[in-house]
């Protein structure tokens, strides 16, 4: 909690601003009840009207004085507390931006999202709270103390009793909650990650008629979530009742032996009537920081999660001294490269040695789990090779910065993502000052033009989150638009054809290789037809390469070549 709360550091000014405040606050309500005593000892029992409106006066002023320093302070603290939140979410969302896929794999995208958002609002609520009450609290109860004994130190031995038992009761309750809100948390994962999975996969689960069967996994969820929060429900509905018990015993042994010392001549009235104020006020400072507790151990598991991701550093980080090329031809080279998985023990890619050079089209092929989409995402250090070198115009791409690396690449991948926003907006993600006459000269190319005509809109049509108004081929052909957009030096294409048919493919590839002829183009694909024309074709088979050339030359020399070809071609197609 303590790691997390350096966020607040440059709001130290408005800090002590509102410390500041609160303290003249916590002044005025331990003078009131002193000035009030004095109305009763000195005004009333001499009857002395002049003295009493006197006195009355300055406990108004006094009153006002605290009523615009509350006001301010909380303005001021809640002000404070946003902007910390603001500043929490930024940094996690930025450290996030940096993880590879590794790390993202390790946290999973429902955690992150918790993380990101209800792991912050929980610490930021403490704070809002600890700035307007945490903060007060001790004030209070210091000051409480000292003016109580002022006013009578034989009764003040009733404090030596009751805040130590007060201390103990939420020192115990505290202990057993902090295990129950960090299981709270991971359940609330647990529920996004189900929730999720549901949106997401909403046309598959009614394609299988699961919807029963998603409807119990996420019950099973909540109720998980739910029996978590009513144990710690349970566990604090016992500390308010406690603590109003021990409040409201106070109160009347103070009433008892007060009235005795009264009686007996010890100690005035208006100093029994300011010492119960004091003991109200000790013990509302108590009550306070008791409902400081309950946050206060959700939000300290909270703040444990959040810097999980704080404190993880990326594995793939940029060099210290990065080497910056002035020219870039697209060059992209595989020196006897070998990948393994974070924990795995063996490799999923080992000795593979090529070169993709401009003007030329490489095709990657190989069967399911043999390493295509493992091997193109080396090249934009998605991972980093565990052995070998990957170069790119002859740097090691180690050795150059990843936002440097990345303005190389034009990046198709498997999945076609495009963003909440218009058709525009989507392509301009590639090069945002890039002119109308550019986006559809690229939608020509990706054979996209003809449906964005067809939109009302045009280019301005919207495009709803991950392209969901949009049929898989649609927004395939927006997605390979939007790199030829950015007009890189090298091209990857994951699998970029699969929604395509086949007609649309070939008019698709013969646009692209004379629009992309000076550029580096490496294509993985599963239908053998997307690449047969390429002019290198690298064959995989379980992270290996088998086999390397045209496809005339692959039909001759590699089995496991022609075993796929011949799988999803027929006999006169073949020849």
């Amino acid at each position: 909690m303590t790691r997390i709360l350096r966020f607040l550091k440059p709001y130290r000014v408005q800090l002590t601003f509102v410390m500041v405040l609160l303290l003249v606050q916590a002044i005025g309500n331990l003078y009131l009840p002193d000035l009030n005593a004095d109305i009763i000892n000195n005004g009333v029992a001499k009857a002395d009207t002049a003295y009493v409106v006197r006195i009355g006066v300055v406990m108004l002023g006094v009153t006002l004085l605290l009523g615009i320093a509350s006001i301010v302070s909380v303005y001021w603290g809640a002000k404070s507390a946003m902007a910390f939140g603001r500043d929490v979410r930024h940094a996690v969302f930025r450290r996030v931006q940096d993880f590879s896929l590794a790390e993202m794999n390790r946290f999973g995208a429902p955690s992150l999202i918790t993380r990101t958002t209800n792991d912050v609002q929980q610490v930021q609520m403490v704070v809002a709270m600890g700035l307007n009450v945490m903060v007060i609290a001790p004030f209070m109860a210091v000051g409480g103390i000292i003016m109580a004994v002022r006013q009578d130190v034989p009764l003040s031995g009733l404090i030596a009793v009751v805040v130590p038992l007060l201390a103990v009761i939420i020192a115990v309750m505290a202990r057993k909650a902090l295990p129950l809100f960090k299981t709270m948390q991971l359940r609330v994962d647990r529920v996004n990650q189900v929730m999720r999975e549901k949106l997401t996969g909403i046309r598959v689960i009614r394609a299988f008629v699961r919807s029963d069967y998603e409807a119990r996994r996420f019950d099973e969820a909540n109720r998980d979530l739910s029996e978590t929060m009513l144990a710690v429900g349970r566990l604090f509905a016992l500390i308010m009742p406690t603590v109003m018990a021990v409040f409201n015993l106070s109160l009347v042994a103070t009433m008892w032996f007060g009235g005795l010392r009264i009686a007996s001549g010890e100690m005035p009235i208006g100093n029994l009537t300011a010492f119960l104020t004091y003991i109200m006020q000790i013990l509302m400072s108590v009550m306070m920081a008791t409902v400081m507790f309950v946050m206060v151990p959700r939000a300290a598991a909270s703040a444990e999660r959040i810097n999980e991701v704080l404190d993880t550093e990326p594995e793939i980080a940029d060099p210290t001294d990065p080497v910056v090329m002035a020219e870039h031809q697209g060059t992209v080279e595989f020196m006897d490269v070998e990948f393994r998985y974070p924990g795995a023990e063996s490799a999923v890619l080992g000795g593979v040695t090529f070169t993709a050079v401009p003007g030329q089209t490489t095709a990657v092929v190989g069967s399911t789990g043999s390493g295509k989409s493992t091997l193109i995402n080396l090249i934009p250090r998605f991972y980093d090779i565990t052995a070998g070198r990957l170069l790119v115009d002859g740097v090691d791409s180690r050795d150059m910065t990843q936002e440097h690396l990345w303005s190389l690449i034009g990046f198709i991948p498997q999945k076609a993502f495009l963003f909440n926003g218009t058709v525009a907006s989507n392509l301009r993600y590639g090069r945002k000052d890039a002119t109308d006459e550019e986006l559809w000269h690229a939608l020509e190319v990706a054979q996209a033009a003809t449906f964005v005509r067809a939109l009302p809109e045009g280019l301005e049509a919207a495009v709803a989150q991950g392209g969901a108004n949009l049929s898989g081929g649609q927004r395939q052909r927006l997605a390979i638009a939007r790199a030829l957009v950015k007009r890189p030096p090298i091209y990857i294409f994951d699998d970029s054809f699969s929604a395509l048919d086949f007609a649309t493919d070939a008019a698709l590839r013969t646009a692209l290789a004379r629009d992309t002829a000076d550029a580096t183009v490496i294509i993985v694909a599963q239908r053998v037809s997307t690449i047969m024309h390429a002019d290198r074709i690298i064959v995989l088979d379980e992270g290996t390469i088998v086999g390397s050339g045209t496809h005339d030359e692959l039909m001759e020399t590699c089995q496991t070549y022609v075993e796929i070809v011949r799988s999803q071609l027929t006999e006169e197609e073949v020849a």
